[in-house]
């Protein structure tokens, strides 16, 4: 099982906000993940970032490959 840290989209429509899951890389972007490690919101100025380091720590730790947009959501954060 390869495991990703990538966005998941919660929200209305036209409102986006994303949730930073674990997930097995063979489920669907809204379906089943493993664990929240982070929430991010482009809606606001400036967009809201909020990661738990030692979760995400741990998942990189493990194996777990970050998605492109996860990657610069850590770089944007000094992770």
């Amino acid at each position: 099982m390869a495991v990703k840290l990538r966005l998941t989209r919660v929200g209305s429509k036209k409102n986006p906000v994303y949730r930073v899951v674990a997930a097995d890389s063979r489920s669907p972007r809204d379906g089943k993940f493993i664990e929240i490690v982070g929430r991010y919101n482009p809606q606001t100025d400036p967009s809201t970032i909020e990661l738990d380091e030692e979760k995400i720590k741990g998942w990189i730790a493990k194996g777990a490959q970050p998605s492109s947009t996860v990657q610069k959501l850590l770089k944007a954060k000094g992770l």
